[in-house]
């Protein structure tokens, strides 16, 4: 698919639903009493996949486009599936459904494709087996296909070596099935969506610092739930907004849950010109209308606790220092490097093609900024972070950007080509 540069961006977007709300919504809905409501729901290739498998192992979903019915069998009324579980492309998918077969009374094996075949899954794994489940790796090289034998679990106190809220979710998940208290403690917060919602359905779910504690639930319950507009997928506006000379962005409800919002935090550091429009908090995740207007930008040091919640924009914004004044560091980021693709070898390999001034390290990045981009021909790996994010540097590229694979980005964002070229007009 081929790019070309254009002028300013001017409009209003509304973004998909949340991806990560959206799994959670199937998942914790499935496994309720009654009927979850959930609306704005992604029609995402992800997502879709998280409602497959539930299809499989016996709940009655019905998908009606932005509003989805879940009918929820209880905690113990998943029914052993016919054939494997296919995960796709959503590493969500796996690590979180993990916690919740690890307790059931049936034996299921979990694939996805040849990206999820590669990603980590032995961080789940771990503290699985710690918890008493029996789990493993069919091919022995701790990743996918997976073997989850149900079992009895009992509760721990588990210390995360990495703050990523798919292990402490899949852990979470798993603690509901226990017969004691379940902690887990990580080196910094990560997303806190499964400990919002799980609240709302009626699991007993408290945070403090850095730990996230549940304890076992005899049931849940099905609710109605309003998935805000995806704060990730917003991040690839939010960049061109600003970048993009004369460009002014009105995205609508997005969510700005404070363990996601890290984009807002470090444009911001970079002199960003953002406005927070109609804020509502009353809800379980908050939302805003964001107004973006270019500017001048300017590099910033990108590292420590702020990671956990922008490390799915950390592609963009690494885009978006190639036009900001002086350098910006990425760091602390290394988990970039078990996505959907190796993310930093990636993004520097693509943003070098086309003339910036990018260097790989160990865990990061560091970008000298301004530098003259011209298009050049960006191989996505599939990743659709990847692919969103050269759509938006070709905006200000010299010349012609064909996207590889440019197709992925329905893996969370069907129809963001075209909200680009409605803006565009």
């Amino acid at each position: 698919m081929n790019f070309s540069k254009c002028g300013p961006l001017r409009g209003e977007v509304t973004v998909p639903g949340d991806k990560s709300v959206s799994h959670r919504s199937v998942m914790f809905g499935s496994i309720a009493q009654g009927t979850t409501e959930i609306h704005n729901f992604l029609q995402g290739a992800d997502c879709l996949s998280t409602i497959s498998c539930f299809l499989k192992m016996g709940i009655d979903i019905e998908n009606k486009g932005e509003t989805v019915l879940v009918h929820g069998k209880g905690m113990h009324g998943l029914k052993k599936p016919d054939t494997i579980l296919d995960c796709g492309n959503s590493g969500t998918t796996m690590r979180l459904i993990s916690g919740i077969l690890a307790a059931q009374d049936f034996t299921v094996t979990l694939t996805g494709d040849d990206s999820i075949q590669k990603r980590p899954m032995e961080r789940i794994a771990k503290p699985l087996s710690q918890m008493g489940a029996n789990i493993r790796s069919i091919q022995e090289n701790g990743c996918a296909p997976l073997e989850i034998i149900g079992s009895s679990l009992h509760g721990i106190h588990y210390p995360s070596p990495v703050a990523s809220a798919q292990v402490k979710s899949a852990i979470l998940l798993a603690g509901l099935y226990a017969d004691g208290e379940t902690y887990v403690t990580e080196p910094y917060v990560s997303r806190d969506h499964t400990e919002r919602m799980l609240s709302c359905f009626g699991a007993d779910v408290r945070t403090e610092d850095t730990t996230a504690r549940i304890r076992p639930a005899d049931e849940l319950y099905g609710q109605k739930i309003l998935v805000p507009g995806d704060i990730s997928s917003a991040a690839y506006f939010i960049a061109a907004g600003l970048i993009l000379p004369g460009s002014e962005i009105l995205l609508r409800n997005v969510g700005i849950n404070p363990t996601r919002d890290g984009i807002l935090r470090v444009c911001r550091a970079m002199g960003a010109d953002l406005t927070l429009l109609n804020e509502n908090h009353d809800s379980k995740e908050p939302t805003a209308d964001i107004l973006v207007r270019s500017c001048c930008l300017h590099g910033a040091d990108i590292g420590g606790s702020v990671i956990p919640a922008l490390i799915d924009e950390l592609p963009v914004i690494a885009a978006m220092a190639c036009f900001a004044e002086g350098e910006t560091v990425i760091r602390d980021a290394a988990e970039l490097k078990v996505k959907e693709s190796n993310r930093i070898e990636v993004m520097v390999r693509n943003l070098t093609a086309m003339g910036a001034d990018v260097r790989e390290t160990e865990d990061g990045m560091v970008i000298q900024g301004q530098k003259p981009l011209h298009g050049a021909v960006i191989d996505s790996r599939l990743d659709h972070r990847i692919a969103m994010t050269f759509a938006v540097v070709s905006c200000l590229a010299e010349g012609e950007t064909e996207i590889m694979g440019a197709e992925c980005v329905n893996i969370s964002y069907p129809g963001f080509y075209e909200d680009l070229e409605r803006l565009k007009r």
